[in-house]
């Protein structure tokens, strides 16, 4: 594969992640600020989303990254395993959680391929998840006691 063609699909997979990891984090954020009217939690959770942002413009300008982005013939698109069961806010919370997981380890792992400092600040931000993640959890299993 040539090497133009390589950094294409590893923009578009960098995209794709930035986007779902985004996402995730902005359900998160909302259950943190609406559900368990909780400041710091969510405070966490936006600075999250501020580091990511901020990691992800020292790999590609925003325009480049659209550029690449090809939703319309995406093969994942209606593939929906286990996507539309919750039956919690809990269910949410963690469904969500563990997609931005997930997304910020595939962007640690495909930055590596353009920017290794770019790289060791998405595996910083997947450690500030993991500890949002316990805390979230104990507040939230505690809600879902009562």
């Amino acid at each position: 594969m040539p090497g133009s063609a390589k950094r294409s699909i590893t923009k578009r997979i960098i995209d794709a992640n930035i986007n779902r990891v985004k996402e995730g984090l902005r359900v998160c954020e909302e259950i943190t600020r609406f559900i368990l009217n909780n400041r710091l939690l969510t405070r966490e959770l936006k600075e999250a989303r501020h580091q990511i942002d901020a990691a992800a413009r020292s790999l590609a300008a925003r325009s480049e990254l659209l550029q690449e982005r090809l939703s319309s013939s995406d093969v994942g698109e209606n593939i929906y395993a286990n996507e539309l069961k919750r039956d919690s806010l809990k269910d949410i919370f963690f469904a969500n959680i563990q997609r931005v997981k997930e997304s910020v380890r595939v962007l640690e792992e495909f930055s590596k391929l353009i920017n290794i400092n770019s790289s060791l600040k998405f595996k910083k931000v997947r450690y500030k998840i993991y500890a949002i993640e316990k805390k979230a959890s104990a507040k939230i299993s505690a809600l879902c006691a009562h």
